[in-house]
């Protein structure tokens, strides 16, 4: 029930808002909408799981796309719709309107509320529940509302259900696994050999330092998560066509023993997959699948993997910075060097690739006459984690499908960690996918223009005594030590082992040949100010010729006031800033001169 009475003064301004428009000779639908969906947004406000979203693109399977004036959706995802509100002029024949409407047969109707100044009409699963006059009735109209927003359509609470159960469940279920890889690992000399095969060449392609238990975490992540990345996508040949997933395959097939069926075990989340494959057959638009899988994998991480969750920093960058980065950087590259990211030659790499969205946002911007050459020889990005590498793998291969009418596979993407290329330089390529080799190897050989994303900066390790440290790369430590380190005037440098600052550090190193090149990280803004980082700011200063940081601020740390995604965009704990490092030779060669 809502908490909504006719003397609250969102239902007191509504009709006294009306009625001046009434009175003014504005009844038209473009006039008294807006009014409304200041009551539909109130309403949305008393409940902590649905959000009011105006003008919402409504994607059809097969057909254009339709705008709803309304949607209900959940608040988390934005995704799932609830219920759809269409507004009608206080002159139109309502119930002529409504017909017009049920004759598209795709059209959302589990729960619409049709509203007009004078009279509110809903329907919930197909069916006429509520008609009354509202233009002199609060109550009737705050009647129509509680039923609105109360209405629970089936599939979503059980929706709802299943992800709280799976979250809960997804724990004990990859204990069991781990537990059950181990005693394979024993009483098997075939699996034996196929998982320290994957171990080793696992070593050579992402880091020498990998753990047993990494790698028994890879097996388990794939084993829960593969059937989603078939389902979700309609990509039922992803274990085909995957050069990671086809080899983890291989590795689980040998596990498949009398003592272990794979179908089996699985039948346990059966139930959970099923509700996520009806739930994401209702989204047609793929950038609303990827944020309802980009949902599900946060919440794999928090059930399983939290440990990673916390190292690797877990957090996706909102698509209003990424669009500002990559038109930035688009910009830069027009005013400095006469350039675009659809130019010939520009190499653009994200090393911290997630789920994709820095390099989809970027084919956006690229030119189409110009996409399928960029795609194919000048995009490049990195993942050292397995399941967002697979979700961005199939997030550019469809997007460049929806853009070009052709499926082509992403060959600039590698699973490897981007900070061990430098430490290792990667000599032994011999690894467990030719193809992943050579593209390292590859992307080793090509001269970045351009380096974009969203470092990994420890998010979730709320202080340096969690029992969850970052590993070393002795290289780019030496590195730091030897120019950020080296000419600090602070006697406590701690902060400079922060996973962020070898980011930047990393990218220094990797264009170091490079006479123009354009960083762009949104990332940890501490280095603006402590005095830790004050060797690191001389030395950034002195290596790029132009830095332009906007600073978002939100150090929860600093001022708890601040917690929560209102004054903090990703809703974590270190405040935040977007940094653009430029070199240009152009200004070096006038100095000179």
């Amino acid at each position: 029930m809502l908490d909504l009475k006719p003397t609250h003064k969102v239902i007191k301004d509504y009709y006294a808002a009306i009625q001046e428009l009434r009175d003014a000779g504005y009844t038209k639908e473009g006039s008294v909408a807006p009014y409304f969906a200041n009551v539909l947004r109130h309403c949305a406000g008393l409940n902590q799981e649905l959000d009011v979203v105006e003008q919402y693109t409504f994607k059809r399977d097969k057909r254009s796309s339709a705008r709803l004036d309304g949607a209900l959706v959940d608040r988390e995802m934005k995704v799932l719709i609830y219920g759809v509100w269409e507004a009608k002029d206080e002159g139109d024949v309502l119930d002529r309107e409504i017909k017009k409407k049920f004759q598209d047969d795709d059209y959302p109707s589990d729960n619409i509320l049709f509203q007009s100044p004078a009279r509110i009409v809903l329907f919930q699963q197909n069916k006429r529940v509520f008609d009354k006059e509202i233009k002199n009735d609060p109550k009737a109209l705050i009647e129509a509302l509680d039923l609105f927003f109360s209405y629970q359509k089936p599939l979503y609470k059980e929706w709802a259900e299943a992800v709280e159960d799976f979250k809960d469940k997804v724990g004990h279920l990859g204990t069991e696994l781990v537990g059950i890889i181990e005693k394979e690992l024993i009483e098997s000399k075939t699996f034996k050999d196929e998982f320290n095969h994957f171990w080793e060449l696992c070593q050579e392609t992402i880091n020498p330092n990998i753990s047993r238990a990494a790698i028994i975490e890879m097996l388990v992540q794939h084993l829960l998560t593969e059937r989603l990345f078939r389902t979700i996508f309609n990509n039922p040949d992803f274990v085909r066509k995957n050069v990671i997933a086809k080899k983890l395959e291989e590795v689980i097939a040998a596990l498949t023993t009398r003592s272990f069926s794979r179908d089996q075990f699985l039948t346990r989340v059966e139930r959970f997959y099923k509700v996520i494959e009806k739930n994401a057959a209702t989204i047609v638009d793929y950038q609303r699948k990827q944020t309802f899988l980009n949902t599900l994998y946060e919440k794999f991480f928090q059930g399983f993997a939290v440990k990673v969750a916390d190292t690797h920093g877990i957090v996706y960058t909102p698509q209003e910075i990424v669009s500002f980065m990559v038109e930035s950087v688009d910009d830069f590259l027009k005013t400095e060097f006469n350039k675009s990211l659809s130019s010939k030659g520009v190499h653009i790499l994200d090393p911290f690739v997630g789920t994709g969205n820095f390099i989809m946002r970027i084919m956006e911007q690229i030119s189409p006459l110009k996409l399928e050459y960029k795609y194919l020889h000048e995009l490049h990005c990195n993942e050292v984690l397995l399941l967002p590498y697979y979700i961005a793998s199939m997030n550019i291969e469809h997007a460049f499908f929806e853009k070009t009418g052709n499926y082509k596979s992403f060959e600039g993407i590698c699973l490897v960690d981007t900070f061990e290329i430098i430490e290792a330089k990667q000599q032994a390529l011999n690894m467990f996918a030719p193809e992943n080799a050579e593209r390292v190897k590859k992307q080793q050989e090509t001269p970045i223009f351009v380096i974009i994303g969203n470092p990994p900066y420890n998010v979730g390790q709320v202080n340096e005594n969690d029992n969850n440290k970052n590993r070393k790369y002795p290289v780019l430590d030496s590195l730091i030590s030897q120019t950020y380190a080296k000419d600090s005037k602070a006697t406590n440098k701690n902060a400079l082992s922060d996973v962020y600052v070898k980011a930047f550090a990393w990218a220094t190193e990797r264009l170091k040949n490079q006479a123009d090149e354009i960083v762009a990280f949104v990332t940890n803004n501490s280095f603006l100010n402590n005095l830790a980082f004050d060797g690191m700011r001389d030395y950034l200063a002195t290596v790029f010729d132009q830095i332009y940081i906007l600073d978002l601020g939100g150090n929860v740390r600093k001022n708890p006031k601040l917690s929560g995604t209102k004054h903090n965009m990703f809703g974590i704990q270190v405040g935040v800033s977007v940094v653009f490092l430029i070199k240009n030779h152009q200004y070096r060669y006038e100095n000179l001169s």
